[in-house]
């Protein structure tokens, strides 16, 4: 074997593990990236009900779930809180990760002014 044939699978052997951490990582910046856009649709969804006064909180915290669910979010939260003419829903889950590092975990809120009555 000559010189030049070792030189280059040594390349190779340098090479192709970074290329395979490349792709991985971005891959999960994607899955993670989706998880975050999938919790605020949820969050705004519910806060969007919960404003405008179509159902109560438990239909709410349901549809936010669903949503999350739907959307490939694992144990989802839903947590609404008013205060002065407002409401902010928040959404916590797990993204599915291929290696789950502990960076997993999102979280994002809706915040939304409540319909007046009488408007």
């Amino acid at each position: 074997m000559s010189e030049r044939g070792v030189s280059e699978s040594t390349q190779w052997a340098l090479l192709i593990p970074v290329v395979l951490l490349a792709v991985l990582g971005t891959i999960q910046a994607g899955i993670w990236l989706h998880a975050r856009t999938v919790a605020g649709q949820a969050a705004g969804a519910a806060a969007e009900q919960v404003a405008w006064s179509r159902g109560s909180d438990g239909d709410a915290v349901a549809m936010g779930r669903r949503i999350a669910g739907a959307g490939g979010l694992q144990d989802a939260t839903v947590r609404i809180e008013r205060s002065a003419g407002t409401v902010r829903v928040t959404v916590s889950g797990r993204a599915a990760m291929i290696i789950d590092l502990g960076m997993g975990t999102v979280t994002e809120f809706a915040l939304m002014p409540l319909e007046q009555a009488g408007r």
